[in-house]
């Protein structure tokens, strides 16, 4: 399946920088952008395990007559030729059915919330759905688009933490871009260790690591302030067991409400889809 991001579009001056982050990711990894320009507040996107009603704020139904003409041309001064999604199916509730197939997906922390609440501190509940759910890592995108110059992973060792590390280290391999792995030690190094070689994916971190950020004290907020601030941020949504599920992960909590980088974050059902 040719790889593609998955983005919804709002005709505004924060929908246009968000769109530029999607661009730029998809021109460095050769990956292919899908655009939904929605027409409705409201869609449902159908995952294996979940269906997931998106309530957009109505932002995204700003001036419709513009929005197609801005976005693919946004697209075009990049080179990029976009897909525009056009819904076939609709929910006995006459809402759009929106595939769910994709390689990725950008979101806001928030898509359906006060614009008060966009931004850093509040992952808004539908975008904590469709992590936990979407076969796809997210990409968070910062309210400003800025170019990325590396790579940095946040590394706690549970399997999202496995499947963000995984996708971070086939996404330098065909960016280019130097990969640091960070870790709060809240474990002795050889469990850290023990879960890459057990993912196998020891030597193909081995070939594009520079450099691995152990922190053997102080409080994890502050140990962020070491990642660059021109770094693609990777995170897991979610830590081992039923209680760390509910709270979300409190590290990838503290990261996206510290940080102002775009983060691409995998959920527990993350699947590989670039080679």
């Amino acid at each position: 399946m040719y790889a593609n991001l998955f983005h919804v579009f709002r005709n505004t001056p924060l929908g246009r920088e968000s769109l530029m982050q999607s661009i730029y990711f998809c021109q460095l990894l050769d990956v292919g952008l899908t655009i939904y320009i929605p027409d409705s507040v409201r869609f449902m996107m159908y995952f294996d395990h979940d269906a997931v009603q998106v309530d957009l704020d109505r932002s995204y139904l700003s001036s419709p007559e513009t929005a197609a003409e801005r976005a693919f041309s946004l697209a075009a001064e990049r080179g990029l030729k976009p897909d525009l999604l056009v819904p076939k199916n609709r929910t006995n509730s006459d809402l759009p059915d929106i595939p769910t197939h994709f390689a990725f997906m950008t979101c806001p922390r928030s898509i359906s919330d006060l614009s008060s609440k966009i931004g850093l501190g509040y992952i808004g509940p539908k975008v904590r759905r469709i992590i936990r759910s979407g076969t796809f890592p997210v990409l968070m995108t910062s309210s400003l688009f800025k170019p990325w110059k590396s790579i940095a992973v946040l590394f706690g060792g549970s399997d999202s933490s496995i499947n963000a590390l995984r996708s971070a280290i086939r996404i330098s391999w065909r960016s280019g871009f130097p990969l640091d792995l960070y870790i709060q030690m809240e474990q002795d190094e050889a469990y850290y260790e023990q879960r890459i070689r057990e993912a196998g994916l020891e030597k193909s971190l081995a070939r594009v690591c520079c450099q691995r950020h152990q922190f053997m004290d102080g409080q994890f907020a502050n140990n962020l302030y070491a990642l660059p601030h021109d770094a693609l941020v990777f995170s897991g949504a979610y830590g081992h067991g039923l209680i760390r599920n509910l709270i979300f992960g409190s590290k990838m909590e503290v990261a996206q409400s510290t940080l102002t980088n775009s983060m691409l974050v995998s959920g527990p059902q993350t699947r590989a889809h670039l080679n």
